[in-house]
């Protein structure tokens, strides 16, 4: 089987993370649980031991130096500057028209926690033999609650490779349900979260590309033909670039495919998509409490508290379900059912 090359997808403004998360730093850059960033994370799943090439990262000129400071001098890393924001079909296709055509590619966020990166690697090995086989793959995470804001994958018959990777067809793509149905996706057992993780063949890919989005595959195709390098950066036609149609991979590519598959997989996964899911992701005590940043955090009679602190120190007494989080001359306090409204503070919009 090919090397699996990783396409890291880093962008994103950092609303619903603000205050700590900001468009010019957002999320996937910043040391959310642990010593390490979420991007440093994506990297670090995908070792040169266990089969992945070196990364391509997709991102744009707003991050660069963030990716190149937290890429390091990992062996053989590209960078693919976006000129301008077109959704993940572009992203991607953009790495798909860099790489040769029998390659595997591995496309991930940059921005997703996985507890169990070992399964991560397993789950990408079975998912790169079904993709040489011609299917083009998405990650089925295991869903552990009825869940509003993921879609989900509907799973159908089994299917293996000839390698004896196991998968199975991809019934249906189901869009972000309201709670009644999310319940009743758990209880039936046959539907994963699609996380934004796939593994196709390049030539897979661009072929379905091609066909159903023929505009992206023809600007995205011609930008990097007439693009240029800058050492280990990319720099793609920004002319050309302008001219291609916003899209999701979802849309464009992997709900018209009549070969789209699935791998299941529990591996303690997370996209950090509000403070809430932040708090269920840490370490907490035996109250459900957590703390993170650098500032000391005193917690008095509390339960279910996230306490986040550049360097003030905080004090929380008899409140639950609750967080707080200091950064710089921002205070923000939100229940955790308020959280996910996070990113409509002005605050978050005007950063």
């Amino acid at each position: 089987m090919a090397q699996i090359v990783p396409v890291v997808l880093s962008g994103g403004n950092g609303t619903r993370l603000w205050p700590r998360s900001r468009a010019s730093k957002p999320k996937p850059f910043l040391p959310l649980i642990g010593e390490q960033t979420l991007f440093e994370e994506a990297l670090a799943r995908c070792p040169a031991d266990l089969g992945f090439a070196a990364p391509f990262v997709v991102t744009g000129a707003l991050h660069l130096d963030h990716v190149e400071d937290q890429l390091g001098d990992v062996a053989g890393g590209r960078i693919i500057v976006e000129p301008s924001a077109r959704n993940t079909a572009a992203a991607i296709a953009l790495a798909a028209y860099s790489l040769d055509e029998d390659q595997v590619m591995l496309v991930c966020p940059s921005d997703h926690h996985i507890g169990l990166p070992e399964v991560f690697a397993k789950a990408a090995q079975d998912a790169a033999s079904l993709a040489c086989e011609g299917w083009l793959v998405s990650f089925g995470i295991e869903a552990t609650a009825p869940e509003t804001g993921f879609g989900y994958l509907k799973r159908g018959e089994a299917i293996a490779s000839a390698d004896g990777a196991k998968g199975f067809r991809t019934a249906q793509f189901v869009e972000k349900p309201d709670l009644e149905r999310a319940k009743d996706f758990l209880a039936d057992g046959n539907y994963s979260w699609n996380g934004g993780v796939f593994a196709f063949r390049v030539k897979d890919f661009r072929k379905e590309l091609e066909q159903h989005r023929p505009q992206i595959a023809e600007a995205v195709k011609a930008a990097v033909a007439n693009g240029r390098f800058d050492g280990r950066r990319f720099h793609p036609d920004a002319q050309i670039f302008a001219s291609v149609e916003s899209d999701s991979v979802d849309y464009a590519v992997m709900e018209n495919t009549q070969h789209a598959a699935m791998v299941p997989v529990a591996m303690e996964w997370s996209d950090i998509g509000n403070w809430h899911a932040l708090l269920d992701a840490l370490e907490r005590d035996e109250a459900g409490n957590a703390c993170s940043g650098a500032g000391e955090v005193e917690l008095v009679d509390c339960q279910n508290v996230l306490v986040d602190s550049d360097g003030p120190r905080v004090s929380v007494i008899g409140l639950e379900n609750v967080v707080v989080v200091v950064d710089g001359n921002d205070v923000m306090v939100t229940s955790l059912e308020g959280a996910q409204k996070v990113g409509k503070l002005s605050g978050a919009k005007n950063q």
